[in-house]
């Protein structure tokens, strides 16, 4: 008897998120404790913070900037930071972790050749060890959606359908 390996012979596309993850040190840049009780920006101060702070520790990082505080910040503050950030950073986008997540598989997933999913039927890989955002299964759906067949979601012997063509 031929054991027939059934997944492998469908003709499926796996594609997982997890694998599309850039490697790389994921960084928050919090500017609460740069201003005056974590609550007022004082011009002054916080420029001496920037001159003081040793940028090279972001080299060939992601950086996620922020101020966690319940403080009014002017734009300009976030601006001072990045240009240093820019410097060394791989990266930087405003906002926190998950929005860096976001905007990092945002720009793998546009890199993928729509030619390749053509006519296609795909699972996008549910599980995962790394955390990989909603937005990125939500980005990638959107991206496939216009060129595949179908798309389904979990494991290649067992998956919820998301998506079908119809005829």
């Amino acid at each position: 008897m031929t054991i027939v390996n059934k997944v492998a012979s469908s003709g499926l596309i796996t594609l997982d998120l997890e694998e599309m993850m850039l490697p790389g040190d994921r960084v928050l840049f919090d500017l609460k404790s740069w201003l005056f009780e974590e609550l007022i920006l004082k011009e002054k101060d916080f420029r001496d913070h920037i001159s003081k702070h040793d940028w090279t520790q972001y080299n060939e990082k992601y950086v996620a900037l922020t101020c966690s505080a319940d403080a009014i910040v002017p734009t300009w503050a976030f601006m001072l930071v990045a240009v240093q950030l820019q410097a060394y950073a791989k990266k930087v986008v405003f906002g926190d972790l998950t929005k860096l997540e976001t905007e990092l598989f945002n720009e793998r997933i546009s890199q993928l050749n729509p030619a390749d999913y053509k006519d296609q039927r795909v699972v996008i890989k549910g599980c995962s060890v790394k955390q990989v955002p909603v937005s990125a299964y939500v980005q990638l759906t959107a991206f496939l959606s216009p060129l595949v067949k179908s798309i389904m979601y979990g494991e290649p012997c067992s998956t919820v359908p998301v998506f079908k063509r119809k005829n």
